[in-house]
């Protein structure tokens, strides 16, 4: 790796969005915004679900998990985005650096996914066989199921990050993105990147199409269960906790296919940018004013937590 790489350069820069200061401004300090909502409101999310005992239940143990995972994403990216984004020329990522935090992204992304698919499978257990709920949800496979998200996450991470940063680079050193992503860094290679390219298409399959597959099935069947309930009530309740998680796959998975999952060659990096800021800024920071907002028992938690605060 260090000898393919020595001709190549040793640190990128990242695409600037704008080249007017002015519009440069105006994107970082929406860019700044989001990403100061998207860590307190998932800090908050875990801390509450963590301390409010009413809600140690699987499906927020899974909704803390995936909170936790959305903080360490967007400091994956945001970081080091806001940083490029008020002076491009002058903020510089080493080699070892951008293959890190590719690293980190494929890692957290993947496992962000899979973790959505264990939420849906949590929702159709509680919806089709609630008087099963507890037996089949047990700890012990809420815990084995998180841990196998992080697990295959970081393996696939692993192996896509070596086999792309083992290709020798040209002189160009331009990202054309705001962080070190698949695409972008994969066209800086000066050789055949076909296979990099094949493998790419395999672990979006295994990211992407794989998990959405089950959950959409997990949803014939949650549908199905809804349709079936007499109680107006049970089913305004059911339809709450799986609308919000149903827009959190479609802005994750929707995102993340236009990218990895459409053939190399139609790749647009200006496209690419604007997909991107979904799923590496406004997911994060939707993720808690989704749940919050459509979730009765949280809400009635954060207004335990403000009281509890205010009166302190």
């Amino acid at each position: 790796m260090e000898d393919a790489n020595q001709t190549g350069p040793n640190h990128f820069h990242f695409r600037p969005f704008s080249r007017l200061p002015e519009v440069q401004v105006l994107i970082f300090v929406t860019f700044l915004i989001m990403y100061v909502v998207s860590v307190s409101g998932n800090t908050s999310i875990s801390l509450i679900i963590g301390t409010s005992r009413s809600l140690h239940t699987p499906m927020y143990f899974f909704l803390a998990s995936l909170a936790a995972l959305e903080i360490c994403y967007s400091c994956t990216i945001a970081p080091l985005t806001l940083a490029s984004v008020l002076s491009p020329e002058k903020t510089l990522i080493s080699l070892p650096g951008c293959a890190a935090q590719m690293f980190f992204f494929i890692f957290l992304g993947s496992a962000d996914c899979m973790l959505l698919a264990a939420m849906a499978y949590d929702r159709f257990v509680a919806i089709c066989h609630p008087l099963r709920y507890a037996l089949l949800m047990s700890w012990r496979l809420c815990a084995q199921l998180a841990l196998g998200s992080l697990v295959l996450g970081f393996i696939l991470a692993l192996q896509l990050t070596v086999l792309i940063f083992r290709l020798p680079f040209c002189s160009s050193k331009e990202v054309g993105m705001f962080y070190c992503d698949v695409l972008p860094v994969m066209r800086l290679a000066c050789a055949d990147t076909r296979v990099h390219e094949a493998t790419l298409f395999v672990v979006g399959v295994a990211v992407l199409t794989i998990p959405f597959l089950l959950i959409a099935l997990s949803y014939v069947f949650i549908v199905a269960a809804i349709v079936k309930m007499r109680s107006a009530e049970g089913r305004h309740k059911a339809f709450s906790t799986c609308s919000s998680h149903l827009t959190m796959v479609l802005l994750q998975y929707g995102g993340g296919s236009l990218i990895y999952l459409c053939p190399s060659s139609s790749y647009s990096p200006e496209r690419g940018q604007v997909v991107s800021v979904v799923y590496t800024f406004i997911t994060p920071m939707l993720n808690p004013l989704i749940y919050s907002m459509r979730n009765r028992e949280l809400k009635d938690a954060v207004k335990r937590a403000m009281r509890r605060f205010l009166s302190s």
